[in-house]
């Protein structure tokens, strides 16, 4: 397959399935001597390292502060390939070049969402989680191998995926912040078909903060390639809001005046006003601007409340969908009492910081993540591309999510997520003819040891599932009908799964040694 596709433009790190024929059909077991992870927060500092046994990358960037093994663990102190003193100090210095009020980049709650590529261990995200701000970090498996599987090992919001030939797997204007620090991406490429996929994530008024030797150095290269790339950013009608040192932070305009204003046949051109700027599930990126639709040309932004209003307050796109204020309220309201009776039914096997890394596989309006709220995790909302597009309505809210088939492997590492809520999902598959094997197993991929699964669906799934518990090494933990959170006849079951710690006698036997 690595021989058909084109390394030149990233193809290779792109999502690829195998033919049906080579498909796993087994459970990937722990690595020798696996350890419950390290609860949250104090695994955004370290990890434990035969969960990750992967440390030729902190040898590698041990001069930039990524990371440290020391004994058991592996430990990070917070630096970047461009934040070697800490991400907490290189947040600050953007913050100062912003000049928001109280120099709190969240700008007071207007900054919620941010897209971190070519992220390394996600550090920058991890550090800006205590200003109310969730990044998406973003990185492929590329010569930095398992990046990723650090980001996610140590609680903090990450995706395997990468700029290449295809849209990113979220809609317009979901991102308030694009960020880059030195992440070796040639924006210059194909009439810079790259930045204008940020720019079609990026809301309106949106920045893309980059620190990258470009930006300030002084041989010829660096500065061919600066002026290159502020010709092309000042066609795309972005401005310079802030140049400091090694960092220029650009703004994205408000409203289509600046587009309109072009000379005739300026390149990139706009978009085709046929063009779905939210269908992303395969679709090749394009060069070309995604200008605004006349309703947001008129608002003059994106019309949302500051985080956390933000949260349960009805987004202006709902009415794209057809939807009304009263059904998101509505749905805002059933899922909190779902919510509370998922934590009752958990009871005694959960405390406050038993779950960090959540995943709601069938996410609909968000309304699940966001009855989570007040507890110290972070949800991977998952849209489907047929249906609905809700994942935008996702994304208004202040919350993150991807799109995904779950006929297909997810985009992640295995075991990275402690809780993963399937409503309905097996009967979707079912529906599309797919193999609910094999989402079973890609479920057991997903979940670490000790983590729950929440299954809510008709009796014919549960029956389903059950057949197979002994031979996942899953366990049940409660069983209900949903007549006691829901509005409806409680025709649906919710089944609640713990996934045993187990290990292969190898790999029983190589630990002991």
């Amino acid at each position: 397959m690595r021989l058909k596709l084109d390394l030149s433009v990233m193809e290779h790190y792109e999502r690829h399935c195998p033919p049906a024929e080579r498909r796993y059909n087994c459970l990937i077991p722990p690595p020798p001597g696996y350890k419950v992870p390290i609860k949250w927060p104090q695994s955004r500092e370290e990890v434990w390292k035969v969960n990750i046994p992967h440390t030729h990358l902190a040898k590698e960037k041990s001069d930039q502060n990524w990371m440290v093994v020391k004994g058991e663990k592996i430990f990070f102190p917070g630096g970047g390939t461009h934040f070697h003193h800490g991400a907490d100090k290189y947040i600050a210095a953007i913050e100062n070049m912003l000049n928001f009020t109280d120099n709190n980049l969240n700008n007071e709650g207007r900054l919620r969402t941010v897209l971190d590529v070519g992220c390394g261990v996600a550090s920058f995200g991890a550090y800006l989680l205590a200003s109310d701000i969730i990044a998406m970090s973003l990185a492929p498996n590329d010569v930095h191998q398992n990046q990723i599987q650090f980001a996610l090992e140590r609680g903090i919001p990450a995706y395997l995926g990468v700029l290449g030939t295809k849209r990113l797997p979220y809609p317009s204007r979901s991102f308030e912040l694009a960020h880059c620090s030195r992440c070796r991406i040639d924006w210059l490429q194909r009439d810079g078909i790259l930045l204008l996929e940020l720019d079609r994530v990026l809301r309106p008024g949106g920045y893309f903060a980059y620190s990258s030797p470009e930006a300030y150095a002084q041989d010829e290269e660096d500065l061919r390639i600066w002026r290159e790339m502020s010709a092309l950013v000042g066609r795309m009608c972005w401005r310079i809001a802030s140049k400091r040192d090694q960092t220029v932070i650009w703004q994205k305009p408000l409203t289509n005046d600046c587009y309109m204003e072009r000379e005739p046949g300026t390149r990139p051109p706009l978009c085709q006003s046929d063009e779905d700027p939210d269908a992303v599930w395969g679709v090749n990126m394009e060069v070309c601007i995604t200008p605004y639709s006349d309703h947001d040309n008129r608002a003059q932004g994106s019309e949302l409340a500051p985080w956390p209003s933000r949260l349960t307050s009805p987004p202006p796109r709902l009415a794209d969908l057809g939807l009304s204020s009263e059904v998101f309220e509505k749905d805002t309201e059933l899922w909190q009492k779902r919510v509370e009776n998922y934590w009752n039914l958990m009871g005694p096997k959960i405390s406050s910081n038993t779950v960090r890394n959540v995943m709601d596989m069938k996410a609909n309006l968000g309304s699940f993540a966001a009855a989570l709220k007040d507890k110290d995790v972070w949800v991977m909302n998952v849209v489907p591309p047929y249906g609905p597009s809700t994942l935008r309505i996702v994304f208004d809210r202040g919350l993150i999510g991807t799109t995904h088939d779950w006929c297909e492997a997810f985009s992640t590492y295995p075991r990275t997520y402690d809780l993963l809520h399937a409503w309905t999902v097996f009967s979707d598959v079912q529906a599309k003819e797919c193999s609910q094997e094999d989402l079973i197993l890609e479920m057991d991929r997903l979940v670490r040891p000790t983590g729950f699964i929440i299954i809510r669906d008709k009796q014919s799934v549960i029956d389903f599932v059950k057949k197979y518990l002994t031979a996942l090494h899953w366990e049940e933990v409660a069983t209900a009908d949903s007549s006691s959170d829901s509005d409806q006849d409680g025709n649906e079951i919710i089944f609640v799964i713990q996934k045993k710690l187990w290990l292969t006698t190898e790999s029983l036997r190589d630990a002991a040694e």
